[in-house]
């Protein structure tokens, strides 16, 4: 009998895979798709030698993650490439404010009535951002703080909502950027702990920056694959699950998808009823016959650009999609231009690109000319650079990766308390009232993102029951 079967081979499920192998515990893992990698896979969605990511490509908290960097992923081929600016976030006079590693340069690009303002916010964090990172991703508690001062102090300014922390700046370059950032998680900038959810992705460009992996995110799921069958560990593909009978007899059970299916494969009935999907994501994957136009300077040199016009514009995107259950006319974009620092991802002299906007949960459009729209507002002939496009909207999304419930990239609104506890109320997240079953997905704390703190806290509540055992 096995230890541990982990059902899913995303970034969560490999982790708690590895944590439990590492341990001594027997591990098999087993995944419906054909290769390992869940939201962070890549693969030639347009045209040949056009290396995309359908999902996450850009990693400020993959290489903060303190999961990651206890393991040797480089000695199994992940290696982070910085571009020569974490992010971009370009306005329609052909400025930009930045997120640098410098902190001086992000407030300079701000402008002199606020760098102050943001320096006085990031500073005091940064000599202790390792152990806030650690303590902030440990959320609801799964061990004591490591420096629970810096974690009260931290909660005071990133408990509000965003909106409250943005009082802080006098001009609207500070709160479009910030803004953009907390959009991130999809979540309105209104919602609690927002305040929190933009300052962990600054201080985590200050500290290590926003990098892509070299030959694209489904690396970093081909190091933890590799690290874990070093470790004695097995995966499955082209395996579905679709009720525990279908998997080999194991201690435990440790699920890498959506509240929703582990309930309908466990056999937990309405357990996770209460549980809440958010608005969806439409992405589209462009193969472009040279670099974006952007307008702006900085924009051209960055990994990852934000498209907002202003700090009013993207809160009213974002509420469109999560409140009013429609498309924004103008939405906010995520952008990521990986091949401006890895050429491996493109043909010589040719880019990708990637995008992605809000849209309800479950929409069934097409938002291809609303995006180019706002494309073309700050990149003017960008449609001109286009060689081919790969679009996918909600449904796509969730037929590539079933955890994308009606789209949701995030797995489960990040909004209101659930974006602190998910998927209920709980003191013990990844636990179910089947003693057997787990949860360690982006469902559970901290949330999404490719950085498997989620599987990793899950492992933490898998080995103590398996320790318990006889």
């Amino acid at each position: 009998m096995l230890d541990a079967v982990i059902v899913g081979a995303g970034p969560n499920g490999l982790t708690a895979a590895v944590e439990l192998a590492r341990r001594g515990f027997s591990v098999a893992v087993f995944e419906a798709k054909d290769t390992v990698g869940g939201g962070a896979r890549t693969q030639e969605l347009t045209l040949p030698g056009f290396r995309h990511d359908p999902c996450s490509a850009a990693h400020p908290l993959g290489i903060n993650s303190p999961a990651f960097r206890a393991m040797p992923l480089d000695r199994y081929g992940l290696e982070w490439l910085q571009p020569p600016l974490p992010m971009a976030h370009p306005f329609p006079d052909g400025t930009a404010a930045v997120l640098s590693r410098s902190v001086a340069e992000t407030a300079a690009s701000f402008g002199p009535r606020d760098a102050g303002a943001y320096r006085r916010l990031v500073e005091p964090f940064l000599p202790k951002w390792d152990s806030l990172l650690r303590d902030f991703m440990a959320l609801p508690l799964s061990s004591l703080p490591r420096d629970p001062v810096t974690l009260a102090r931290f909660g005071l300014v990133g408990l509000p909502p965003s909106t409250w922390l943005m009082r802080r700046f006098r001009d609207e370059r500070a709160r479009a950027l910030f803004s953009g950032l907390v959009a991130h998680v999809i979540a309105p900038l209104d919602g609690i702990v927002t305040g929190g959810v933009g300052l962990v992705f600054a201080l985590a460009a200050h500290a290590r920056g926003w990098p892509v992996a070299r030959g694209g995110s489904q690396s970093i799921s081909d190091a933890l694959t590799a690290y874990l069958k070093d470790l004695g560990g097995s995966v499955h593909t082209d395996y579905e699950v679709k009720r525990l009978d279908d998997l080999p007899p194991a201690r435990a059970y440790v699920f890498d998808t959506s509240p929703t299916a582990l309930a309908r494969i466990a056999g937990l009935g309405r357990a996770y009823a209460g549980f809440r999907y958010g608005a969806g994501a439409f992405k589209i994957d462009y193969a472009l016959d040279g670099p974006v136009p952007w307008t702006a300077e900085e924009a051209r040199s960055a990994g990852t650009v934000q498209v907002g016009a202003d700090s009013e514009e993207i809160g009213a995107a974002l509420h469109a999609a999560s409140r009013e259950g429609r498309a924004p006319d103008a939405p906010f974009l995520i952008t990521v231009q990986p091949s401006v620092v890895d050429p491996s991802r493109a043909p010589a002299g040719k880019h990708v690109f990637w995008a992605y906007g809000h849209v309800p949960n479950g929409w069934e459009g097409d938002l291809t000319d609303a995006i180019e729209r706002q494309l073309e507002r700050f990149a003017p002939g960008f449609r001109d650079r286009v060689l081919a496009r790969a679009t996918a909207g909600p449904p796509e999304l969730a037929a590539h990766n079933a955890n994308y419930v009606g789209g949701d990239i995030a797995c489960g609104a990040a909004s209101g308390l659930q974006l602190l506890l998910r998927p209920k109320i709980s003191l013990s997240p990844y636990t179910t009232r089947h003693p057997a079953v787990f949860l360690c997905s982006s469902a559970t704390p901290p949330g999404p993102g490719v950085h498997g703190m989620s599987g990793h806290n899950a492992a933490k509540a898998v080995w103590k029951t398996l320790r318990r055992q006889p």
